[in-house]
């Protein structure tokens, strides 16, 4: 096989790379990606326009703001791209917020004379979509029969949690809130983690973009759990967010919040990547919805009670 010089410039990507055996082909990365962990040694060939520190709101506002100006919310680094030479060039194009988006790395693209690389673009709406992309970057880097490999091992993974869920009584409703201020919904991919994991979402369906609601629909649909996972943002900066939920009167009077089954996430590594974790995200969600019945590890890690 010849050289293969790859360039991911979304997370998920990267963790789909590694995992099909990649990893020491990979050449250059997206600011975002940090797992597997050696991938920090790798080129960063992309950076926010964002600033990344604001509150949730003004983060919010900001990416508001440049979608609203068709104005890209990263910026591609053209002259590293061509010094890097890629093979191929892995991005996305379900998401303009995400990552690099297929319109910037297309651009990038035309200004790379010498490598001319192959740009494989992901839209990964619901889970069937994710074991797509699995597929065609295994089939972009010539090994097919690893993506069926990586796809067949997960999907196993999943049907032993459902299967074990399935022997649950009860089927808790959960609310998976994806950004806290304004509130967000987690859609994609999460019902049906949810499903698998034993759960009923409290709204949101398979296959859309996640979308935004207000304190008054969650207090109305008053579920049994809520769990806490802001689009990159690990657990402890999900924390420091929350009293711009939590300090709201409605929040004191949820179901969830007075029967302590309120958790917070790590969203950034496992809800908010399409890619192998996922398989972890529904273990994460078996675990809170189910505590009785599964312990994968994940407390502590993948996620937290939050405590009044």
């Amino acid at each position: 096989m010849a050289e293969q010089r790859i360039v991911s410039l979304i997370a998920s990507a990267t963790e789909i790379v590694a995992a099909l055996g990649f990893e020491e082909q990979l050449v250059g990365r997206s600011h975002e990606c940090d797992f597997p962990a050696a991938v920090a040694e790798v080129p960063v060939c992309s950076s926010s326009k964002v600033d990344a520190g604001a509150s949730s709101r003004l983060i919010d506002n900001q990416v508001r703001s440049l979608v609203a100006e068709a104005l890209s919310v990263y910026r591609v680094d053209v002259e590293l791209l061509d010094q890097l030479a890629p093979t191929h060039i892995i991005t996305q194009s379900q998401c303009e917020v995400c990552a690099v988006s297929l319109a910037d790395v297309q651009r990038a693209v035309c200004e790379l004379v010498n490598s001319q690389p192959h740009v494989v673009a992901l839209e990964p709406m619901a889970l069937g979509d994710v074991w797509r992309d699995i597929a065609a970057v295994a089939n972009a880097l010539g090994t097919p029969e690893r993506g069926e490999s990586l796809v067949g091992e997960l999907t196993t993974r999943l049907d032993a949690i459902r299967t074990q869920a399935e022997t649950c009584s009860t089927r808790p409703s959960i609310a998976c809130i994806e950004w806290i201020d304004p509130l967000m919904h987690a859609e994609n991919w999460l019902p049906e983690l949810v499903a698998i994991a034993g759960g009923t979402v409290m709204m949101g369906e398979a296959g859309r973009h996640s979308g935004y609601f207000n304190i008054e629909q969650l207090e109305a649909g008053d579920p049994d759990v809520v769990a806490i996972m802001p689009c990159g943002f690990d657990i402890a900066r999900s924390i420091d967010e929350l009293p711009a939920l939590t300090e709201r009167p409605q929040w004191r009077r949820l179901s969830a919040v007075r029967s302590g089954r309120v958790f917070v996430t790590d969203g950034n590594q496992y809800f908010n990547r399409p890619g192998p974790r996922l398989v972890e995200s529904a273990e994460i969600l078996a675990e809170l919805l189910h505590p009785e019945a599964f312990d994968f590890g994940h407390q502590g890690a993948g996620w937290v009670r939050w405590r009044n």
